[in-house]
């Protein structure tokens, strides 16, 4: 599909497509309901008091802005470039999850809803929407694939304590593409009274579009957090790529500037089916939970299995949004090895004394190959999209520590 607007922060057109990538495949009960939220969400954008009471959260309850932090001991180890971190593991809940989630549940309190519905797979997602819905008086229940309940244990139990209800997956591969399926399939069947807040910049229009726009803080907080530092933007921006909701956060404010921008994907254990989820590095164009985009696939067009260390980037698609910035080469995207993601996962521990999560490690893994390249003159902003408390025990066991 032909697109003529001149900057791409205006993206998608009208019917939700960043170039050829986006729509909406949806059953045609699901065609009302999600154009009344693209309508009430279109409004809310406009309306000055719920922005205010939204800036409010972010600012009173959240804690933003983020720091933008020099990893002073890090760019001193590689010898190259300056690293900067988007610290978004300070958030509250802990990741930059709780961005859109907050904005997700205002905006269905606005629509008269009284649940919220979602899944989950590093279960960073679920902990940040059960703390919205618990603030703001709301139902909550989260789909979750038995896999990663056993991976993500400590968030499982956050959730619950938070209020939740926590719906085990056990179909399929067990992770985060069956718990997206099981969450939608319950969404078909209360859409009148329940508002399915999805996790990432993943599904059908206007999902996308919603969570990339709550997303965008991240991006505009560091670009004018790097200026006053730096007095110039930075070289490379760099981020984790699953779904892709940290990435395009940070990367939305910088489309339009001279900056380099980077998305790391998990290139798991090797390059057969069921040892990535390097969607955009071998996936082909298809169709998955509502939207065109990039799927890692079969040749009947059923999703592969998928495989990373990381639980919230195990995912057969990726964002519509990054698959068009992908084919227009605006974004670089690359790939991390599990072995690469877990010596940067320690090594930023160690030197710095920041635990990541596995999903942010992948970044800093390939950080940690790109900057002893640089010169010291260069900068790199990565986004630190969430810690690591979640992970510990799964990495000690894997360690044997």
């Amino acid at each position: 599909m032909k697109n003529n607007i001149k900057s791409l922060k205006n993206l998608p057109d009208e019917s939700g497509y960043y170039g050829k990538f986006g729509g909406s495949f949806i059953p045609p009960q699901l065609v009302e309901p999600l154009k009344e939220i693209e309508r009430e969400y279109i409004k809310a954008k406009n309306d000055p008091d719920f922005q205010k009471e939204y800036r409010d959260l972010l600012t009173n309850y959240v804690g933003r802005p983020s720091p933008l932090y020099f990893a002073k001991n890090l760019s001193t180890k590689l010898g190259g470039a300056k690293i900067y971190l988007k610290r978004e593991d300070l958030n509250h809940t802990g990741a930059h999850k709780i961005n859109h989630c907050l904005g997700e549940v205002l905006l269905a309190k606005r629509m008269g809803k009284n649940k919220v519905l979602a899944e989950t797979g590093a279960g960073q997602h679920g902990v940040a929407l059960a703390t919205a819905a618990a603030l703001l008086g709301l139902e909550c229940e989260i789909h979750m694939g038995s896999i990663d309940i056993e991976k993500e244990h400590p968030n499982v139990i956050r959730m619950k304590l938070l209020g939740a209800k926590v719906v085990e997956v056990t179909s399929g591969g067990k992770c985060l593409k069956d718990a997206v399926d099981s969450a939608f399939a319950t969404f078909i069947n209360e859409y009148k009274t329940t508002f399915f807040a999805i996790g990432s910049v993943v599904g059908p229009h206007p999902y996308p579009m919603i969570v990339r726009d709550f997303q965008s803080i991240v991006g505009k907080e560091a670009k004018e957090q790097i200026l006053k530092q730096e007095d110039r933007l930075p070289d490379y921006v760099i981020g984790c790529v699953g779904g892709g909701s940290n990435a395009i956060g940070l990367f939305h404010e910088f489309l339009d500037d001279e900056v380099k921008l980077v998305g790391v994907e998990p290139a798991g254990i090797g390059s057969g089916v069921g040892e990535h989820a390097a969607t955009i590095t071998y996936g082909t164009e298809g169709v998955i939970h509502g939207m065109k985009t990039i799927v890692l696939q079969d040749k009947n067009g059923e999703p592969n299995s998928v495989h990373s260390i990381a639980s919230g980037l195990d995912y057969p698609g990726v964002g519509p949004i990054h698959a068009y910035l992908k084919d227009i080469g605006r974004v670089e995207y690359t790939r991390a090895s599990d072995d690469e993601t877990i010596k940067a996962f320690l090594e930023l521990s160690k030197v710095e004394g920041i635990i990541p999560a596995l999903e942010s490690a992948h970044a800093i893994a390939y950080v940690m190959n790109l900057a002893p390249t640089l010169s010291k003159d260069k900068i790199i902003i990565v986004n630190l999209s969430g810690r690591g408390d979640k992970d510990i025990d799964y990495v000690a066991k894997l360690l044997k520590i």
